[in-house]
């Protein structure tokens, strides 16, 4: 990496491209989890809003906290597009902190009176659920360990401590606000977070139900991880040195219910979107975004692709991609009145061509096991109870498992080995018969896991991935579908 200087700072930045021209005195919202996405998303509407300032919470590496800490709060948000780039330095955080350095620091910042919003991106993963159940899951190390420890390490036990201290010094109201990619992500929030204080004895639910909100949202922006080029990008832009730049889509979205105990920025400002069916948009964002995004990311990395771009210029991928979202993943919505759903879908196409960001398919394919079971189990089930075979869900997971599990004597290509995903220690090779089924039994719910016809089909795109290759699965996947006929009314 080339050295450049001088470092971003609020003496070196040029005036014109910091959005908040002042540091701000005081964090009304703690965030937990200061990776990309939170700074080219939540931190820029908070910027634009104005009024509000964050402490960014890092969970183990302190890379960006340090970093963040010595430029004074400023790093930059790189907007890219094949049209050209624009940067822009929203300077809304106040300071941060790593909670494995500290984790009491963590608890003491939620449970602090000043703030007034505790938010979140921390991916599912974060989460400690059983992705079967949906519950917490209680034998996992971290939550039998903050069980125990009123310096917890988990997100669920620093929010569960920090609301019991809140509680016990009949502290301010607070809100919770989930940003990750789960469906009802604050009512699931706070189911996790009262399963917690009940494993744990704690009296603090009656004053968490008078004075604690847990807001459902919807966010989206594609923001890849930063690069050396990215970093080079940036500084011909800043003119000065940020090695914590944030690339990013010009897309950005963020839906959420107007539901805060405490107060909140005026995001409306930025162009945030309240709304009281926040559910039908987070279906959107899951299954048509993200649960199409994953086909692509593993099709594409088992076809040798480095980038979403690359991939969803294959025909076959964009084939498939088509299919699983008009087919499978659609029908299973009941969308928001005045939704335009053919701009969307066409917007979605344009966003994954995108080759100025060049999104890696090795990230968007990370965590699968994780991802998944939020995304394909109700459309795949919804279909099956009509005796339809949902083929294109069948081919996302048998995909998932070639990359991050594959079958003996099968290379799935450094793309896919590239995958970090928790069934990788959790799952073995195999026949494509027993993994399939394996596979469904530990990371999704029952009901798709004990139909027969949907493992059977999972291992056999297994085989044809195994023995002929992505593409031959994919055209098996096309000859099988069964289109979505546009007549029928969809239904959640």
């Amino acid at each position: 990496m080339i050295v450049l200087s001088p470092a971003l700072s609020r003496g070196s930045v040029p005036r014109h491209l910091l959005t908040l021209d002042h540091k701000p005195s005081a964090a009304g919202i703690v965030h937990l989890g200061l990776g990309n996405f939170h700074r080219a998303h939540q931190a820029v509407y908070t910027a634009q809003a104005g009024g509000w300032g964050i402490l960014g919470v890092a969970s183990r590496s302190a890379t960006v906290a340090d970093t963040l800490n010595a430029q004074d709060g400023l790093y930059s948000v790189l907007e890219l597009s094949p049209a050209g780039s624009s940067i822009s330095v929203p300077g809304v955080h106040t300071g941060a902190i790593v909670a494995a350095h500290d984790p009491a620091a963590v608890v003491a910042a939620i449970a602090a009176e000043d703030t007034r919003i505790v938010s979140m991106t921390v991916t599912e993963h974060g989460y400690c659920m059983d992705p079967s159940t949906h519950r917490l899951a209680l034998d996992h190390p971290g939550i039998v360990a903050d069980l125990n420890n009123l310096a917890p390490v988990t997100v669920i036990g620093q929010l569960a401590r920090a609301l019991e201290v809140r509680a016990a010094t009949h502290g301010r109201p607070i809100t919770v606000l989930n940003c990750d990619n789960m469906q009802s992500n604050g009512a699931q929030t706070r189911s996790l977070i009262l399963e917690f204080l009940q494993a744990a004895n704690s009296k603090a639910e009656d004053w968490i139900a008078a004075n604690v909100s847990f807001p459902n949202s919807m966010v989206d922006r594609i923001v890849p991880a930063t690069t050396d080029a990215y970093r080079a990008s940036a500084y011909e832009l800043l003119g000065v040195q940020d090695s914590i730049t944030a690339p990013a889509e010009p897309f950005t979205m963020w839906v959420m219910e107007d539901r805060f105990a405490a107060g909140r920025p005026a995001w409306e400002r930025a162009g945030a979107v309240f709304s009281d069916d926040v559910e039908a948009y987070e279906l959107i964002k899951l299954r048509l975004l993200n649960g199409t995004h994953s086909l692509i990311a593993y099709l594409g990395a088992l076809d040798g692709r480095a980038t979403i771009p690359e991939a969803r210029a294959q025909d076959f991928i964009e084939a498939a991609a088509r299919a699983v979202l008009e087919d499978e993943y659609l029908p299973s919505i009941s969308l928001p009145d005045g939704f335009d759903v053919e701009a969307y879908v066409d917007s979605l196409f344009q966003r994954w061509s995108n080759d100025a960001l060049g999104h890696r398919t090795q990230q968007v394919g990370t965590d699968g096991s994780v991802k998944l079971p939020q995304r394909v189990p109700e459309p795949a089930v919804r279909l099956l109870a009509k005796g339809i075979m949902p083929e294109h869900l069948a081919l996302t997971v048998a995909a998932w498992l070639c990359c991050v599990v594959p079958p003996n004597g099968f290379d799935p290509g450094p793309h896919a080995r590239a995958m970090v995903d928790p069934a990788r220690d959790r799952l073995v090779a195999g026949s494509p018969v027993p993994l399939a089924q394996e596979a469904l039994t530990r990371f999704f719910p029952a009901e798709l896991a004990q139909s027969n016809e949907f493992v059977q089909r999972v291992a056999e795109y297994v085989a044809v991935i195994r023995t002929d290759g992505v593409r031959a699965a994919a055209r098996e996947a096309a000859r099988s579908r069964t289109p979505h006929q546009p007549q029928a009314s969809p239904a959640a």
